[in-house]
């Protein structure tokens, strides 16, 4: 006996509109898990490293007073109180920043204002180390600047939303970026020279070297410049030893760029600064076209700008003489190791002398080394910590460096990529000029270490640089939601399809 058939559902009435979806649409998505801030993650670094500043700052005392004072923790605390604050703005601003940027950049100024006041100390005797203030030297001068810098970096993640709004003034910014590289050079001496060289701008008793933050706008226009033209650079003309050259009509932006970094050679009589510059756009250019031959074209120009400059100081002299002078130097610093070459030899024999474990916080003499508050920093510190407390900073470096890059890799847009991919090494490139200067690699420049050497414009510019590093990490962590999810559920079948163009996922595909 067959069981009797199922009704035949009743027709659709052709005025109504059905609102059951397709049984295969019914199936909902996979919700994928939020990810999470990381922001307890940063408290907890960021408490951490002030821990390991609070053992140096003891450790230091214990080596010149002879005893840890009552009060050897008030720097660490006003520390701790400025890069809280940052903490919390992060935590409203960018709540999805990378996690390890702060404390780790955190540490390192830390550890250059304790040094700061090390040398302070040092300065003394006797019971006047022992009373040494806390408000006092340069120390409490770090501080403030500290203090001013962390606050523009909130100004900063407050005010850039979203990063990609600077690429709509990459033109302005470019150009006022320009503006404060020339400025120096066409001041007299007296408003801008400093240790013979032509980088700050000089008012009273203020000084500022507009340069720090020139890179930053400079970069701005990199990065958007490219952007636009990175088809037309990526072309090949001629293919040479297995690498594909670009075509003669497109170094045209390279020559400008190398032409403006000699005349900072030249005119601003700084080495490091004309590599910054150049070195900065020719690796953006590569990153953005992934031609070997632009690096190429980049060194030999750079290498060959440098070798004429120090033939024309050799032969003229005259605007050049500067830069002959310290490729002297750097040749051979121990043939007048107490005239122009006490410098970089004082440097030479501090790093000696730490040797492999150095000599211990607050037990060298790092105040012999001229220039020890900014230039030679890294060398007065290395005295003290020794090979092995070097190799662990420039850890730090690389790990700031290696969290930009990974920023950019992260970040969904062009703009981002190239802007956080220009920023991590730049900062790289400037540790690079001053290690390799004082240990003697290359020529010794005016550079100052980042974070740790005394003064403001080097410090407030990179705590912007971090700033604009944490807006694009928070970027590429943030989770698409809503409207701009990437992932759409069709009708037919539930396969997850692209929305839009622009929300595709970054993809390099090589010729």
């Amino acid at each position: 006996m067959t069981a009797p058939a199922a009704p035949a559902p009743p027709p659709a009435d052709p005025g109504t509109v059905s609102t059951a979806a397709p049984p295969t649409a019914q199936a909902a998505a996979p919700r994928t898990p939020r990810p999470r801030t990381r922001r307890n993650v940063e408290l907890a670094l960021l408490g951490f490293a002030m821990l390991l500043l609070l053992a140096y700052s003891a450790a230091v005392e214990a080596a010149l007073v002879g005893k840890i004072t009552s009060d050897f923790w008030a720097p660490v605390a006003l520390l701790t109180g400025v890069f809280v604050v940052l903490h919390l703005a992060i935590r409203f601003l960018a709540p999805y920043a990378d996690p390890v940027l702060l404390p780790v950049v955190a540490f390192v100024n830390g550890l250059g204002l304790l040094f700061l006041r090390r040398l302070d100390m040092g300065k003394l005797k006797g019971v006047a180390r022992e009373e040494f203030p806390i408000f006092g030297g340069d120390g409490i001068r770090q501080l403030i600047w500290t203090l001013c810098a962390v606050s523009f970096a909130i100004v900063v993640l407050a005010v850039v939303r979203d990063h990609r709004s600077l690429s709509r003034y990459a033109y302005t910014l470019g150009l006022a970026g320009i503006v404060l590289v020339l400025i120096p050079a066409v001041l007299p001496r007296k408003y801008s020279e400093i240790n013979e060289a032509k980088l700050w701008i000089k008012i009273g008793g203020f000084t500022i070297q507009p340069g720090e933050f020139a890179k930053i706008l400079i970069l701005v226009f990199f990065a958007y410049y490219l952007v636009r033209k990175r088809e037309v650079l990526s072309l090949a003309s001629k293919r040479f030893l297995g690498i594909d050259f670009p075509r003669g009509r497109d170094l045209g932006p390279v020559i400008a760029v190398w032409l403006l970094s000699l005349m900072v050679l030249v005119f601003e009589k700084d080495l490091g600064t004309s590599l910054l510059y150049f070195g900065m756009f020719v690796v953006t250019l590569y990153v953005a076209t992934e031609r070997v031959s632009w690096l190429i074209i980049g060194l030999l120009l750079f290498f060959g700008g440098a070798v004429s400059a120090y033939y024309l100081g050799v032969a003229f002299g005259g605007p050049f003489a500067n830069f002959e002078r310290r490729a002297e130097i750097w040749l051979d610093p121990f043939a007048d190791p107490n005239d122009s070459g006490y410098q970089l030899v004082q440097s030479l024999l501090g790093l000696g002398t730490g040797g492999l474990f150095g000599t211990g916080p607050g037990g060298g003499s790092p105040g012999v080394i001229p220039q020890v508050r900014d230039d030679l920093i890294f060398s007065g510190l290395g005295e003290e910590i020794g090979l092995f407390g070097l190799s662990a900073l420039l850890v730090m470096y690389l790990l700031i460096v290696q969290r930009g890059l990974r920023a950019a890799i992260g970040v969904r847009d062009s703009f981002g990529k190239l802007f956080a991919g220009g920023l991590a090494f730049t900062l790289g490139l400037q540790v690079f000029v001053i290690v390799g200067g004082v240990t003697r690699l290359i020529p010794l420049t005016g550079q100052t270490t980042p974070f740790l050497s005394a003064g403001g414009s080097s410090l407030m510019a990179n705590w912007i640089l971090v700033a604009l590093l944490l807006r694009i990490s928070d970027a590429a962590r943030r989770p698409v939601t809503g409207a701009s999810a990437s992932a759409r559920v069709t009708a037919s079948g539930g396969t997850p399809q692209l929305n839009k163009l622009h929300e595709a996922p970054t993809e390099v595909v090589k010729p």
